[in-house]
């Protein structure tokens, strides 16, 4: 089963100023960053625009689940409105049929929304009886009360824009809420946005999960167990 690649965007909501938590997507030359990996995780650092960064990647030994532990802290002397904006493409699909018709394999894709808008889940319509498809959930969770409501989208166009890429996506230079777009898209990821506001010398935690549940009711009970922060 091929596992989607996950970015992490983050935009300063009053200058318009946008990164990445890690080198990609965004491919920022001057400021390169930190990358430490161990047989546990992979950590990620940098400080961008006055905020530090600090990525956690692991993979839980209990389920199919990446969890990333993202700790935003404003090193700079005011208040910080930060959108932070997670992107994946949605496979779901045996790595050679999708090698073979990306294209088509995601015509069967449908994708929902649970919730608030900060949890999304997504699977491919069974093509016989027999088909029993891979359910793909994804959460962002902030652990703090001073977050505005989630925003999503599992439309690709919708999000990255026409003739542009992950290294510079329209809804990312555009900010705001995403467009809720669901269902049967043509070219489905799964994208959500949360929006913090980070006092002076405060550090911020957001939980990030991606991964894939045999069936949508353990997809559900997936979603709210990595919830929790624990």
């Amino acid at each position: 089963m091929c596992i989607p690649t996950l970015f992490c965007y983050l935009r300063d909501f009053d200058s318009g100023l946008w990164w990445s938590t890690a080198y990609q997507p965004a491919r920022s030359p001057l400021r390169p960053g930190e990358a430490i990996f161990t047989l546990a995780r992979a950590e990620f650092r940098r400080r961008d625009f006055g905020i530090d960064s600090h990525v956690e990647v692991a993979v839980s030994p209990d389920d199919d689940i990446e969890v990333r532990r993202v700790h935003l802290t404003n090193v700079s002397r005011r208040p910080r409105t930060i959108e932070l904006t997670t992107f994946a493409e949605v496979v779901i699909a045996p790595a050679q049929s999708e090698e073979a018709h990306p294209a088509f394999s995601n015509l069967f894709v449908h994708t929902e929304s649970l919730g608030d808008g900060s949890a999304v889940l997504a699977t491919r319509r069974a093509r016989s009886a027999s088909e029993h498809p891979s359910w793909l959930l994804h959460v962002v969770q902030v652990h703090a009360e001073t977050s505005i409501a989630a925003s999503f989208t599992t439309d690709r166009h919708a999000f990255i824009g026409r003739g542009r890429g992950v290294d510079n996506p329209q809804a990312v230079q555009r900010g705001g809420a995403l467009g809720g777009e669901t269902g049967n898209v043509l070219d489905p990821v799964v994208a959500i946005r949360r929006t913090v506001v980070i006092a002076p010398d405060e550090t911020m935690v957001v939980d990030i999960i991606l991964g894939l549940c045999p069936d949508r009711a353990t997809a559900v009970t997936m979603v709210e167990k990595h919830r929790d922060r624990r």
